[in-house]
């Protein structure tokens, strides 16, 4: 399965596993790399700076032939860990980092300098033209599809329109559970394809057995946008829990939205909230179950190690 993306990290197949916050680690990337595909890791999913490089340190040693391990980076005001994360990535090296909500410019400008790629995440034309400009090495094509925070485009759509008018590659994001998924992508154009949701009932992945086999219980149809992680839309199984909370956001968070004042602030009250619950409900035993996921779960019946999971992706 040769395209731009096997050749740009020169992997077997054209595969990233997806950054997932607190779901995503260093087993699981390595198991990623001996299946011939790529992995990355939310920079985020470490407390320090020295979790950090240890986790680099530890893909360093375990990469191998057509494999690939990055980062995700949060580039937005809302990450003060930012500027800190991105210096230890650009010291100690990795193959590529993902950026996501914000303006890439230093990121690309930095990474470059070390000869690492710089894949961003967009959901439409504007931002990827935008990205493209900066010289970014990939656009991450975030449909309507995706897990979290998703685009509005259907993959087909999204990916045909940034074809058409980006020259570098496309990554389509969302809706991959299967081969037959990834050939559909490829179909429309993809140059290759981030999957994550199928991997969070990997017995490799960091959460609770819990979310793993909802993961496995739950389907498609159970798959519901909230606004009371964050405060903007994101993909969460319709647990009863979230059905007793509701998906909305409280009267005064909409209230307090209407001044540009107050706005940036409720936001991150918002966030920080719902990045607790998420965690709480993703790493121990709880019955507030917010379990952050995509559709692409129908295709998961059983927690699978990674390298299974890989297989039903490329054969």
């Amino acid at each position: 399965m040769e395209t731009k993306l096997t050749t740009i990290l020169n992997i077997k197949y054209p595969i990233i596993q997806a950054p997932m916050f607190l779901v995503s680690n260093t087993a699981m990337v390595i198991e990623a790399m001996k299946g011939g595909i790529a992995g990355c890791i939310p920079a985020l999913n470490y407390r320090t700076l020295e979790e950090l490089k240890a986790a680099i340190h530890e893909l360093k040693a375990a990469k191998v032939e057509g494999g690939s391990f990055g980062f995700n980076l949060i580039v937005n005001k809302s990450n003060i860990k930012y500027k800190e994360q991105l210096r230890v990535l650009c010291e100690e090296g990795c193959d590529f980092i993902i950026t996501s909500l914000g303006s890439p410019e230093e990121t690309i400008n930095q990474a470059h300098k070390v000869g690492i790629k710089v894949f961003c995440d967009v959901t439409d034309l504007h931002f990827a033209k935008k990205v493209e400009s900066l010289k970014a090495d990939a656009a991450i094509a975030v449909n309507n599809e995706a897990g979290g925070h998703r685009g509005k485009l259907s993959p087909k759509a999204l990916i045909k329109e940034l074809k058409l008018n980006l020259s570098i590659p496309v990554i389509s994001a969302g809706g991959v559970g299967c081969k037959a998924d990834i050939d559909t992508m490829i179909s429309y154009g993809a140059d290759g394809v981030s999957v994550g949701s199928p991997f969070i009932a990997s017995l490799e992945a960091g959460v609770t057995e819990e979310y793993k086999q909802a993961c496995v219980d739950y389907g498609a149809e159970d798959i519901v946008m909230t606004e009371r992680i964050s405060g903007t839309p994101c993909t969460v199984i319709n647990t009863p829990y979230v059905q007793k909370i509701g998906t909305k956001s409280t009267w005064i968070e909409s209230f307090l939205n209407k001044s540009k004042t107050l706005k940036k602030w409720v936001k991150m009250i918002r966030f920080s909230i719902g990045m607790k619950a998420t965690q709480n409900a993703a790493t121990k035993a709880t019955y507030k179950t917010v379990w952050v996921a995509g559709p692409s779960i129908a295709h998961t019946n059983k927690i699978l190690p990674t390298k299974d999971i890989i297989k039903r992706l490329v054969e």
